[in-house]
């Protein structure tokens, strides 16, 4: 498997991954998410990356950029959207994108990494609740014990709660 970088150009095969992956509900709105995703503006780079075999595009995540009212120090970033074609699932296409995406972001100096998701897939790469606690996801959650953290590099904050703000596209209540 391969890890590149993805282009404004891959965005229908984006669409394509989102569509066979996502149940019916979902797919629609998640596709329509990871493609606006690769040209929204944001002060941070966006980190959008596909996973291919044979030169067939498989998978596809996506990382950006949130911010806290209380420090302009502190980097942190949201996992979101991540997805694999079904025929490629169960074979470590998304654990290969998550890694790859954590170790460019950790080298990069982001202090903590966030995640909406399954708790028991997500805490295989170390995030848990628990380290999320003091950060507020933008919208109330149908799913609290979904909204999950990891740190990739220490930064002291003295004060909680603190409010995450999301990129454009993510700033919708229905994602949450």
């Amino acid at each position: 498997m391969k890890t590149r970088t993805a282009l404004e150009q891959d965005s229908e095969d984006i669409r394509n991954i989102y569509l066979s992956a996502f149940p019916e509900s979902e797919r629609e709105i998640v596709a329509k998410l990871a493609v606006n995703l690769l040209s929204e503006e944001t002060g941070s780079p966006i980190i959008s990356l596909l996973a291919e075999y044979d030169k067939k595009i498989v998978g596809h995540i996506a990382f950006s950029p949130v911010t806290i009212n209380t420090d302009k120090d502190w980097k942190g970033y949201i996992l979101a959207p991540l997805a694999v074609k079904p025929e490629y699932q169960n074979q470590r296409v998304g654990s290969e994108l998550i890694n790859h995406g954590i170790k460019e972001l950790s080298e990069k100096g982001v202090n903590t990494l966030f995640v909406y998701g399954d708790p028991e897939y997500y805490s295989r790469f170390g995030f848990d609740t628990e380290t999320a606690t003091p950060y507020l996801a933008p919208y109330d959650l149908q799913y609290p014990s979904g909204w999950q953290a990891l740190v990739l590099n220490e930064f002291n904050i003295e004060t909680e709660p603190m409010k995450i703000s999301c990129v454009d596209s993510l700033c919708k209540p229905d994602m949450w």
